[in-house]
């Protein structure tokens, strides 16, 4: 087994990064920003849709953005405007909103990235029994109750999970993929009537540990304003790393709207 520190899973999450926006991992730490062009990559996060159209990511120091030629002049012009934190927020993101939007684009998906901290990751105690699942097991999980674990449209990559059960029911699940070749990303439900008893953070933990022992980094994704989910990720020893801000098309954002049916 591999032994990690957290400054090699930084380094390794800012390699990731660099892959996917197609830019050096040593831009991340730069005081000012970089705009570079997006291209595909085929060691990319295997959910990214490249080349972005315009992605803005930040580990907090500045913001390194990947655009399509046609986005850079403006794009770059936005960033400039504004502190790299209120570029990722109202009233300012409207500004870059709006001229996306003549374009055929518009701002969609703004997610905060975890990783893991070792100095207080360990396994916590949950009050139901634990099980192992491999993806022999997922089958039957492809459901709405298990939609943050498990992904239908990416089977392939569903690698690993820890189930908490009550008996026969399965109480809570945790599962990641393998969405690129060093890092595994955690997702994890718990029925409703069972929330609240500490079965996601115990879940959640003991499968990043799991990972590490693989010799892989867990990563933990939410929306900003999803507290629930942020605070399982505190509570499991995770800690925020980066964010990002991406716009896709008009039909795109429409389509996850609901308005084209």
């Amino acid at each position: 087994m591999r032994a990690f520190n957290n400054q090699e899973i930084l380094e390794i999450a800012l390699w990731q990064s660099a892959i996917d926006a197609g830019c050096r991992s040593s831009d991340f730490l730069c005081p000012e920003n970089v705009v570079v062009i997006s291209r595909t990559d085929p060691a990319a996060r295997k959910y990214l849709e490249l080349p972005f159209s315009c992605q803005l990511i930040s580990y907090g120091n500045n913001i390194v953005a990947s655009v399509s030629e046609e986005y850079q002049s403006m794009v770059s012009n936005y960033i400039s405007r504004f502190t790299a934190a209120h570029c990722f927020e109202t009233p300012n993101f409207h500004v870059l909103n709006d001229v996306l939007t003549e374009k055929g684009q518009r701002l969609c998906h703004m997610a905060e990235y975890f990783l893991p901290d070792l100095r207080r990751l360990t396994a916590l105690d949950c009050p139901y029994p634990l099980r192992l699942l491999g993806q022999a097991d997922f089958a039957p999980l492809y459901t709405e109750a298990w939609s943050n674990a498990l992904c239908e449209k990416r089977k392939e990559l569903d690698v690993l999970g820890l189930g908490a059960y009550d008996g026969d029911t399965l109480a809570g699940f945790a599962a990641c993929s393998a969405d690129c070749e060093t890092m595994w990303q955690i997702g994890v439900d718990v029925l409703p009537e069972y929330r609240r008893q500490g079965i996601a953070s115990a879940l959640t933990s003991r499968l990043a540990l799991e990972i590490l022992r693989r010799g892989k980094v867990p990563f933990y994704c939410a929306a900003w304003s999803n507290l629930r989910s942020v605070r399982n990720a505190i509570a499991s020893g995770f800690r925020p790393a980066w964010v990002e801000l991406t716009a896709k098309s008009i039909a795109a954002v429409e389509e996850m709207n609901g308005m084209n049916s």
